[in-house]
Formats: C-alpha cells, sequence, structure tokens
C-alpha cells in the first residue's frame, strides 16, 4: 500500500558531504563519512542541523494539512492524550513514624510533587508541599531526581537537575519548616543517600572534584563520602571507593539502628556487582572497617540488615532467576548463607519484604515476596524462618488484575502491613495496602483525577519462537471489537512494535496513554520481550548482551513476522518503535530488515557501536555490549551497528530520529551520523519514506514536563499513522 501523499515530503534532502575516511581497527576496514557530525559545536554540523530542523518543519507543516481537523490533529490528539493522563500519577509512600512521604502529579501539573501527610491537631491527617519542581523552576526544565527523609522524618535530602542533563545537585530541608538547611552539592548525579540515626549525617556518593581526574573522565570516578549537615562537602570524609574502577556505580545503606553500613559496586552496567558490609559500632565513622559479603563473584547482589538484626541477601548467584539467603551480621560471606527463599523455575524474583509485631517486637511474621512469571506480577506469602509458602489462599496477594507489582514497602518501625504499586496495560497506578494480621488487601491510594473512559481493549501474550528455536513472548493490544471470537484480528491493521532488548531491563504490563491512544484509534500495538531484558533472569539477559546481542534483533524481527503471517498487520502498515537501548534496537532493525517495516520512530539512540563508548555514558556500557578496543568485541559491534550497516540502493522505512540536546547518557551524533547516511543511501521516495529528525533543547534523556512528554508522543504518533495509513 502507497500512503497518498497531496502536500509531499521534501524532494531531497539537506547535502552532507561524505569524508573518504577508512581506518583500520584491529584488521577491519571501517569507514566513517560521517564523523564530522560528532562536533555538534563545529559551524558545519550547525549548518547541517538547522537545515534538518526546516526539513522537519516542512515535513509538519505538510502533515498539518494533509491531517485537517481530524482525529490525527495536534489539538485533537493532544487533548486526547491529556484526557488519558488525567488520572494523574500517586506513589507508595515512604513512611517515618507517623509522616510518610510521597510523590503525587495531578492532569494538570507538569512535573511530581513530593509531599508529606502527618498527624493534624483535629485527629485528621494534612498534607503539606515539601518539592515542587515547577516552583523552583516555572520554565519547567528542572525535575526532581532522587529524595529521601531522614530516620526520623524530621530532615529530608532530595537532588534535583536541569535541563535534562540529569546533573543532580543536592540539598537537605527541614520538613517542619520547609526551609533548607544543607546544600548544595554538587556532581551528586545517580547518589544514594543513607542517614545515620538523628540525622546529623548521612552517607553518600559524589563523583571527585573536575581537577582530580582527566577532562574526558569527569563523569566517572565516583566515591562514597561521609557528609555531616550543615558543614562544606569540602570536609567530607571519603570512606570508600579508592582503587576501583574509575566507572564504578555505588549503593549505600544504613541498617535502622545505625549499625551497620552495606556498600555495593559494579563496574559501569556489568551484570554482576561486589557487596561489603562494616560495623559501624566497631570504630569511628570516618574510618568504617569493611567486610566482604559477595566479592569477586559473577552475579548481582543486594544485602541489607533486617528489623531483626540478620543480614538478608537477595542474589541470583547459583540462581539466575533469583533466590534470597540470610546469615548473620559477622559472618557475611557466602560459605554462611542459608537460602531462604529459593530460586523458582520459571518466575524470576523481584523483592521481598518481612512484616513483624513493630516497635520492640521485632522477630518477622511474614515474608512477602514479589515475582515476574512472563512479565506478569505475583506475590506469594512465606514462613519468615523457613521460607516455606503458606498453605491455600494464604500463601498468596490478591492482585487487581494481571499486571505489574513494584515495591513492597513496609514502616522502618516494622508492624502488619506493606504497600505496593499495581498497573496494568489499561489500568492507570494505584496503591494498595496488605494486611498481614488479616492476609487482606485494599486499595490505598489512587490517582487524584479521573480516569478516562476507553473503548474495550484486549491484552493477550502471544509466544513466538525466534531464529535459534528460543521462544519469545510479547503482548499484543487491539480494540476488542476488532478481533473475531477466537481474539484473532479480523483484518490487517496499522501496528507499532516496540521493544528494548537490554540492560536486564523487563517490559512489564503498564498503563500508557500512548498506547491507548493508538490502540483506541483503531491500531495494534505489541510490546515484545526481547532477550537482553530481565523478564526471565540473568540467563535471558546475557543470552541478549556482548557476542550474543544478534539474538535480541532476531528475536524483533521474529515477533514482526509472526504479526505478519498472523493477520494482525501487513509490512506496509509495520512500524517499530524504541528509545536509547531500543534505539538501537529499531536502528538494527531498520538496516538489517528494511522490507519488514513502513516506518520506525527511532529516539535518543545509540548506532554507531564503533566509537560509542567515546561519548555520554557510553564506557560504562561495555560490560553490555563489549569493548570496541578489543579486536574480538569490535568484531561482535561491527556485526550489527546501525551505522556501519547502511547500503546504498536501498529502499529503508520512512524514519524519524527525536534527539535531546540536553542528553548527557547518549549523545545525539548518533542519530546526526546515521540520518545523513540513510538520506544519501536510500532510493525511497522522500515524498513517501523520509528519513526526518526532530531536535529538542531543555530536555534530556530521562524525566521531562507533562507537555513536553506529550508533545513528543503526538509528533511521534502522527509520523506513524501518516506512513502506515492510520491518518487517512
Amino acid at each position: 500500500m502507497t500512503v497518498p501523499s497531496q502536500h509531499p515530503t521534501p524532494s531531497s534532502y539537506p547535502p552532507a558531504r561524505a569524508l573518504d575516511l577508512v581506518e583500520d581497527l584491529h584488521g577491519h576496514r571501517v569507514a566513517d563519512p560521517y564523523r564530522w557530525l560528532e562536533d555538534a559545536d563545529d559551524d558545519a554540523t550547525r549548518t547541517w542541523s538547522d537545515a534538518q530542523d526546516t526539513l522537519y518543519g516542512e515535513y509538519r507543516h505538510g502533515l498539518a494539512t494533509r491531517l485537517g481537523d481530524g482525529p490525527w490533529s495536534t489539538e485533537r490528539l493532544t487533548a486526547r492524550l491529556r484526557e488519558l493522563l488525567g488520572a494523574g500519577v500517586v506513589g507508595a509512600p515512604a513512611w517515618r513514624g507517623e509522616r510518610y512521604f510521597f510523590v503525587r502529579r495531578t492532569g494538570e501539573q507538569e512535573h511530581g510533587v513530593l509531599l508529606v501527610s502527618e498527624p493534624a491537631q483535629d485527629g485528621g491527617r494534612r498534607e503539606r508541599v515539601l518539592v515542587d519542581p515547577v516552583a523552583l523552576d516555572p520554565a519547567g526544565t528542572t525535575t526532581l531526581d532522587s529524595w529521601q527523609p531522614s530516620k526520623e522524618g524530621h530532615l529530608l535530602a532530595y537532588q534535583v537537575s536541569h535541563g535534562g542533563t540529569e546533573e543532580s545537585v543536592l540539598h537537605v530541608l527541614d520538613v517542619t519548616t520547609g526551609e533548607l538547611v544543607d546544600g548544595p552539592v554538587d556532581r551528586a548525579r545517580y547518589s544514594p543517600v543513607a542517614w545515620l540515626p538523628g540525622g546529623e549525617a548521612f552517607f553518600y556518593v559524589r563523583r571527585l572534584a573536575p581537577e582530580l581526574v582527566p577532562a574526558d573522565e569527569q563523569q566517572y570516578h565516583r566515591r562514597v563520602w561521609l557528609h555531616r549537615v550543615g558543614t562544606s562537602p569540602d570536609d567530607d570524609v571519603l570512606v570508600f571507593g579508592e582503587g576501583l574502577d574509575r566507572t564504578s556505580y555505588y549503593g549505600v545503606s544504613v541498617s535502622r539502628d545505625g549499625r551497620w553500613l552495606v556498600v555495593s559496586a559494579s563496574a559501569g552496567t556489568a551484570p554482576r556487582n561486589d557487596v561489603w558490609i562494616a560495623d559501624l559500632s566497631a570504630g569511628p565513622l570516618t574510618a568504617p572497617v569493611f567486610e566482604e559479603v559477595a566479592v569477586g563473584l559473577d552475579a548481582q547482589t543486594g544485602a541489607w540488615v533486617g528489623r531483626d538484626g540478620r543480614l538478608y541477601v537477595h542474589t541470583d548467584l547459583d540462581a539466575p532467576r533469583g533466590r534470597v539467603a540470610v546469615t548473620e551480621p559477622t559472618s557475611p560471606g557466602v560459605a554462611h548463607w542459608r537460602t531462604l527463599l529459593a530460586q523458582d523455575p520459571t518466575a524470576v524474583l523481584e523483592d521481598v519484604a518481612f512484616t513483624d509485631g513493630g516497635g520492640d517486637d521485632r522477630t518477622p511474621t511474614r515474608l512477602l515476596a514479589s515475582w515476574r512469571r512472563h512479565t506478569v506480577s505475583e506475590v506469594t506469602v512465606h514462613d519468615p524462618a523457613t521460607g516455606e509458602r503458606l498453605p491455600g489462599a494464604a500463601g498468596d496477594v490478591a492482585l487487581p488484575g494481571l499486571g505489574s507489582v513494584s515495591g513492597l514497602v513496609t514502616r522502618p518501625d516494622g508492624g502488619a502491613e506493606v504497600w505496593f504499586s499495581y498497573t496494568d496495560h489499561t489500568t492507570v497506578p494505584s496503591v494498595h495496602r496488605y494486611d498481614a494480621t488479616t492476609g487482606e488487601v485494599s486499595l490505598w491510594a489512587s490517582p487524584p483525577g479521573a480516569v478516562a473512559d476507553v473503548p474495550p481493549v484486549t491484552a493477550r501474550q502471544v509466544e513466538v519462537t525466534s531464529v535459534d528455536g528460543t521462544v519469545v513472548r510479547a503482548f499484543v493490544l487491539a480494540r476488542t471489537d476488532a478481533l473475531d471470537a477466537d481474539g484473532r484480528p479480523r483484518t490487517p491493521a496499522p501496528t507499532i512494535l516496540y521493544g528494548y532488548g537490554g540492560f536486564q531491563i523487563s517490559l512489564d504490563p503498564a498503563y500508557s496513554a500512548a498506547t491507548l491512544a493508538w490502540v483506541e484509534a483503531g491500531g495494534v500495538y505489541v510490546v515484545a520481550n526481547l532477550r537482553g531484558g530481565g523478564e526471565e533472569g540473568e540467563d535471558w539477559h546475557r543470552a541478549g548482551m556482548r557476542a550474543h546481542k544478534q539474538n535480541v534483533f532476531d528475536d524483533f524481527h521474529a515477533v514482526a513476522e509472526h504479526l505478519v503471517t498472523e493477520g494482525w498487520t501487513t509490512p506496509d502498515r509495520l512500524a517499530c518503535s524504541g528509545g536509547s537501548n531500543g534505539g538501537l534496537l529499531v536502528g538494527a532493525a531498520l538496516t538489517q530488515r528494511p522490507d519488514l517495516f513502513a516506518a520506525v520512530v527511532c529516539s535518543a539512540p545509540l548506532l554507531d557501536m564503533v566509537r560509542y563508548q567515546r561519548f555520554g555514558l557510553g564506557v560504562t556500557w561495555t560490560e553490555e555490549y563489549g569493548d570496541a578496543d578489543d579486536p574480538v568485541e569490535l568484531g561482535w559491534l561491527l556485526g550489527y551497528s546501525p551505522y556501519h550497516r547502511v547500503r546504498p540502493g536501498t529502499a529503508y522505512p520512512a524514519t524519524l530520529f527525536t534527539v535531546f540536546e540536553g542528553d548527557t547518557r547518549v549523545d545525539p551524533l548518533h542519530a546526526r551520523k546515521l540520518a545523513a547516511a540513510l538520506q544519501a543511501a536510500t532510493t525511497a521516495d522522500p515524498a513517501q519514506a523520509p528519513v526526518l529528525v526532530r531536535r529538542e533543547t531543555g530536555v534530556g534523556h530521562g524525566a521531562r514536563a507533562l507537555s513536553r512528554s506529550v508533545a513528543l508522543t503526538v509528533e511521534q504518533l502522527q509520523f506513524v499513522a501518516d506512513r502506515t495509513g492510520a491518518a487517512r
């Protein structure tokens, strides 16, 4: 099917000189004709980018004319997305005594607001705003990145960043008065905060000062520090991290009684980490003595000291789907671990929580475990001493449906209550409360706004066989009235295939306004659970990383082919979409199987896999992808690097790159280089299959204002609707 275009998109692309640059890299002849586009500040790059902005503007103008005032018009689609997002968001509580802290966003607010709820004089409760990003920055470019109340709840450490950079600056405020009592502390990106009892000090993570490290390594070199509230961060005491890998990320926690400090470290995003524990009562806080919990093992491990004083370990050591072990903090090593909760053969262990009598009664009464079975959550109840699942209905926590649970939250002071968030493909996230004394589950907090009505939508999970025989699952969402009695499509429909497939990240069922807007308009939306993700545990992740990365792309292609074979769609009505590592995914899809897709939305992507580790946070990802400086691993990367697989004379699908100038994780240079290569190589008519770049300033890789998220979604959906025929 050819999409009619009364108002053609561009008949030609802006000129981009192709360098005759070919390097010999470990015996590989590697061409890089558009390397000059790596320098965003070069005049030639600015000129090219400005021309791409103009090109995209021309496309948008023609598209607006074609769409008119119909359902895909910017005004109507924006309004519909706003309606679907109108319920807003509410987060699970973080309890501190009788206070609890939580984030809430109404449907009209640009960002979530951090509030505290506390007892009022009339016997009820009152809420107060503690941190409102828009109050800090009316332009909406400031984001709340992280927050952590003190153990008593009288102080709050929080981190904000500006312009999408994610360069968090840490502050501390007095919860009662709202006044700042500490900060700003810079270089605190991705820092946990581990308060000591009393709130006079905390452990946290901060990068070394720029003058102490090479200029190209200033994003790395983190250390764990002890900070005393109200003092200069220049006086902070370094307590951990010297001599470890420059790319290391750290986790830090302090037990409720303040005795035990637990520190974890991982080199970049490696699927393994080390864990140590220190007894803070054994010496000065400034010089804790660490003992190994799990060091030098090919495993991911998290550890914490429970209210009962025992050390609990959540690990995939000898259990790729996860298990929980227990020992004494004084004997923390692997040899002393006793498995409390064994690995499940088909479900991944996500989280655990213990209930007890509360207060001075610290003996655990129940152990709750959250599992992901083929992406669908389950919560089970166990004997905390033996790990045995309770018999009958007592062994299950009733969930609202087949969806996703996030977090199992308890009070630091103990008790019988556990809170968790729940969502699925058509249900906005809400917070539920489990009472271990009765086994009952109740709705604890709903989003503040009205939930939009949508036509009945059916979500079904399909199984697809990949090229090597591996079974891959995907969720297919469609209007119920578009399906026959057997749940199969009546006719092929415009379809979006979404995937990620990396870093052990799972694409679990979740409410999405963009998905519902597409489906209610008659489209099909598909979420593929590919190797490289965490849906089936660490083995599943490793089957899609490093030398095995091609498995991810093969899985994606297999799902696409299944959608065509089973009559859900056709290649000229099929689009694929992904961002970040998912941008790499769809970049590989469009260069490996251009025949399979009509349109591609490639957002904040990695695409030049030969030079990726030289920019942004790329060097921290070599454990996921491979190191281009290694001859063997360079071969892996060249095998699929989208930028290096572009072939002149190929009709490539319509492609929209969306990039964000504040992105400090994935440099927009990737999209610039592949866009230039595709524009030069494709034989497709630019009026029918344009290659376009949408550039946005003032935002980065992660969080953004609601209005900006809606605007981006509108333009992405309109592009796909235009190129797959949905907007005809």
